[in-house]
């Protein structure tokens, strides 16, 4: 058995028609230990959900594994029957998407729903499941858990929602947790309750987490390792304190500095967009919106090659021919 929780090595995703396939990942390499909490973040379009759904075997109808292999516990994960698929997720592995309130049945009260996922994937009886579903909605910060389990789903604000289906996600104790973008939509103090109701469940259930966001203060917030996405491809990854305070990857200092312009009230973005690869692209993937590219005087390779990701200091790697620490 592997000392790895979840191994992904050489991945690739193809979406469209056979004769105009996009990469929606490409040559995605990464491993999560368990009890690591590794934060992916990213624009929009640059891969993360897509990952995500790959490693759940969820992809949707276009889109398809061109290359390379899943491995959770060891256990290939590409190729697997979906009978076994099924017997993984919810048990095992869980993913929660955001819009809460489009994923809860608005005909079934919440804590039947909850009590419905634990007597579904451990076997416990209708009052052992009833009990957890009460624990369940407690551990996640909701008032009164008895009275909400009694609720509709239509008398939860936005954040009870986003809380009581995290805490279906984790009421069967999974060994890995996805949360894609958990916390879209909440303000930012009730954002912070939920993020941090989350990491106490996955740090007293012995969990692994991977959090998903376009959001920098998220993923400082709830990860202990970072990878960074542009394009279909990890460009950084890295400890998160070594990552946010020392960038390698132009990309990852560009999201940092949009960050900054945020918080000061201004509108943040990054000139450009990420761009659409098909499988024959070639060069650096970001080399359009660069300024160290810019800097450089566009030295030709970041045109014609690809840069893979290479050592900044132990366990910090970035995927720039220019790679070095900020000054």
């Amino acid at each position: 058995m592997t000392d790895q929780l979840l191994e992904i090595e050489g991945l690739r995703v193809a979406v469209g028609p056979p004769d105009r396939r996009n990469l929606a990942v490409r040559d995605i390499t990464l491993a999560m230990q368990p009890g690591m909490r590794l934060g992916v973040v990213g624009e929009s379009g640059s891969g993360k959900s897509t990952t995500a759904l790959a490693v759940m075997g969820l992809l949707p109808r276009g889109a398809a594994i061109d290359a390379g292999s899943v491995r959770y516990r060891g256990e290939e994960l590409v190729g697997m029957p979906e009978s076994r698929y099924r017997s993984l997720r919810g048990a095992e592995m869980a993913v929660v998407f955001q819009n809460a309130g489009a994923s809860l049945n608005p005909l079934i009260r919440v804590g039947d729903q909850i009590a419905d996922v634990v007597r579904a994937h451990t076997g416990a009886s209708k009052a052992q499941a009833r009990t957890r579903a009460v624990e369940t909605l407690s551990a996640m910060g909701l008032g009164d858990p008895e009275r909400n389990a009694r609720g509709y789903p239509h008398q939860y604000s936005g954040g009870m929602a986003q809380r009581a289906l995290l805490g279906m996600a984790l009421a069967c104790r999974p060994r890995l947790l996805i949360a894609d973008e958990p916390t879209t939509g909440l303000d930012p103090v009730v954002e912070a309750q939920v993020i941090d109701r989350v990491v106490d469940q996955i740090r007293d259930q012995g969990s692994s987490l991977m959090i998903i966001s376009h959001d920098l203060a998220v993923i400082a917030r709830a990860a202990t390792h970072i990878v960074v996405m542009y394009a279909g491809s990890v460009v950084e990854q890295g400890p998160r304190d070594a990552v946010l305070s020392e960038p390698a990857h132009p990309y990852t200092r560009a999201l940092l500095g949009a960050a900054v312009i945020a918080r000061e009230g201004r509108f943040a973005f990054i000139p450009g967009r990420v761009p659409v690869l098909g499988a024959d692209s070639v060069g650096c993937d970001f080399r359009d919106r660069c300024p160290l590219r810019s800097a450089l005087g566009e030295p030709p390779r970041c045109s014609t090659d690809r840069p893979s990701l290479r050592p900044v200091v132990q366990s910090h790697a970035a995927a720039c021919h220019f790679t070095a620490p900020p000054a």
